[in-house]
Parts: C-alpha cells; structure tokens; sequence
C-alpha cells in the first residue's frame, strides 16, 4: 500500500506561474536591483545617513567610530539608540542589550524574505548577504518579488542590498564633515527621512494587515508617548501589531476579497 506524503507548501513558490519573466538571467536580475536601488532607495537613505553622520560629529564622536557603525551595524535607528546611549555614559551591558532589542525586527524581516528565495540560493551565501537586510532594501523586495521569478529574487535582491549598504558609508562620512554647515534641525531631520520612505514604501504592499498595522501604529504612538515615554516605541509595536494580527486571523483571511 503506498503512502502519499503530505502536502508542503513551499513560501518561494507562491508566485502564479503566469507571471512573465522579467529578467533573462541572474546578472540581470542582480544589475536590476542596483539600478532600483540608485533610485529613490539610495537618495533616501544617503540624506538619513547625512543626518546621522552630523548627529556623530555634533555629540563629540570621531569620524572612525560614527563610520564604523555604518559599515558593520547598517542599521539607522540602532546606530541612533548606540550612539545616544554611548554619549549619556551607559553601561556596556545596557548598550548592547537596548542595540538587540532594536535589531528584533531584522528576525521577522529574514523570516519573511528569505523563505522566498529559490532553494537553490537557500544556502551558505546567505550567511554573508543577511547583512543587506534593512529596512529599505526589505520592503522593496517584499514589493516587488511578486513580479519576480523565483530563481531571480536573491540576485535581485543582493544587487538592491549592495548599493544601500555602500552608499550609507559615504553618506555618513559626508555628514560627519559637513555638520555645522547647516541648521541642526535640518541634520536631525534627515535621520527621519529613511523611516518615513519605509512607512510609505511599505503601504503599497498588498495585504491589509500591514496597512492596519501601520494606521494603528500612528495612532496609538502618541497615546503611549504620554503614557511611558521611555517603553513607547517597543509598546506601540507590540500593541498594534498584535491587534493587526487578530483582526488577519479573525476577519481578513475569511474574506479573500479584502486581503488583495
């Protein structure tokens, strides 16, 4: 008597077959990503990094040290808890306990696109390219590997990865040099710039659970920032992305209509 194995779906191959192929091969796909990546993407992340490095220089931190957290971290609002942290004398303890818990979300970010990968790329080479994940490089993939082919998706993805990741290090030298130059309130603001694009970036992906998360976020912030200033982000992430989930769980995913 045969046995039949169960059925396993597999994340990278949700993708309907009707989908036109876009790109020839993978070099394609990889030089595909750089060039959306010298788009807005890098524009925008180039000018948050501008802020960031002015913030380094104007708080009495070295060139050497603001640069290196944009070479190893590439991660904006964990260089920001870094730095604030490091310039009110905490200990190292707490630094790198608060620098984690920033990072928390690169968890879901890596178990929410790499499982959409090609089996094939699902392998030793990921280890080096998780460290092109971020918030911009995130939610353009996540935009577009619908449109994508399975197999073209991590060489587009590396192509877009790499030219956020590069261009963040001369931006913050840039900034670290021109502080000064310009209003403080201009300098800070540009740290903000590279959220701000991720939140409308990420409204155009499709399911309404991310838009619900996101509606409720805004407006719940405030209300914990009066609360408890200090656990306000952490609260107001956990709040509204919880209630988002149930109302997906509970409503959205009896109704197909209202997902897409």
């Amino acid at each position: 008597m045969s046995v039949t194995k169960p059925f396993a779906l597999d994340p990278s191959n949700t993708v309907a077959s009707a989908v036109t192929e876009r790109y020839k091969s993978r070099e394609d796909a990889f030089w595909a990503g750089v060039r959306h990546a010298m788009g807005p993407p890098a524009i925008v992340l180039f000018a948050g990094m501008v802020g960031f490095g002015a913030m380094g220089k104007t708080n009495g931190l070295d060139i050497w040290f603001t640069s290196f957290t944009s070479i190893f971290m590439f991660a904006l609002p964990g260089q920001v808890v870094l730095f604030e942290m490091v310039i009110t004398g905490s200990s190292m303890l707490a630094i790198i306990l608060a620098v984690t818990l920033t990072a928390t979300r690169f968890v879901t970010m890596t178990v929410t696109l790499f499982p959409q990968f090609d089996r094939k790329d699902r392998d030793r080479k990921l280890y080096a390219s998780v460290h092109l994940v971020a918030m911009t490089a995130w939610a353009v993939s996540m935009k577009e590997f619908h449109t994508l082919e399975v197999k073209h998706r991590f060489s587009y993805f590396c192509g877009l990865g790499l030219v956020c990741w590069l261009i963040s290090i001369p931006g913050t030298v840039i900034g670290f040099f021109l502080a000064g130059a310009v209003p403080t309130y201009i300098t800070l603001g540009l740290v903000f710039i590279n959220p701000l694009y991720f939140l409308l970036n990420f409204t155009e992906v499709k399911p309404w659970v991310n838009r619900i998360a996101i509606v409720l976020g805004c407006l719940l912030g405030p209300v914990f920032f009066l609360i408890h200033r200090d656990s306000s982000l952490l609260t107001t992430g956990l709040v509204a992305g919880t209630i988002a989930y149930l109302v997906d769980r509970k409503l959205l995913r009896h109704r197909p209509g209202l997902i897409s």
